[in-house]
């Protein structure tokens, strides 16, 4: 078992069954706030693999965005 802590990230291996389907660890899924029925999103390409985010952080992410986006935009 390793240690979980908010600075270290957590590697872990999964298999893939047969219908195409992971399993996210049980230790992330507590880390990471992931509760049945979260969306979650997936970027990928064949160069760097598949990286998987909460799509609410997504969301959040992109409303500060747009909010600094309209504020610069207000004081031009």
């Amino acid at each position: 078992m390793f240690q979980i802590s908010e600075e270290q990230p957590i590697f872990s291996t999964v298999k893939v069954g047969e219908r195409g389907q992971i399993v996210i660890p049980k230790e992330t899924r507590d880390l990471f706030n992931i509760k049945p029925g979260d969306s979650l999103l997936i970027l990928a390409n064949k160069k760097n693999g598949i990286i998987i985010l909460k799509a609410d952080k997504i969301k959040e992410l992109a409303k500060e965005i747009l909010k600094k986006i309209d504020n610069f935009e207000n004081n031009e």
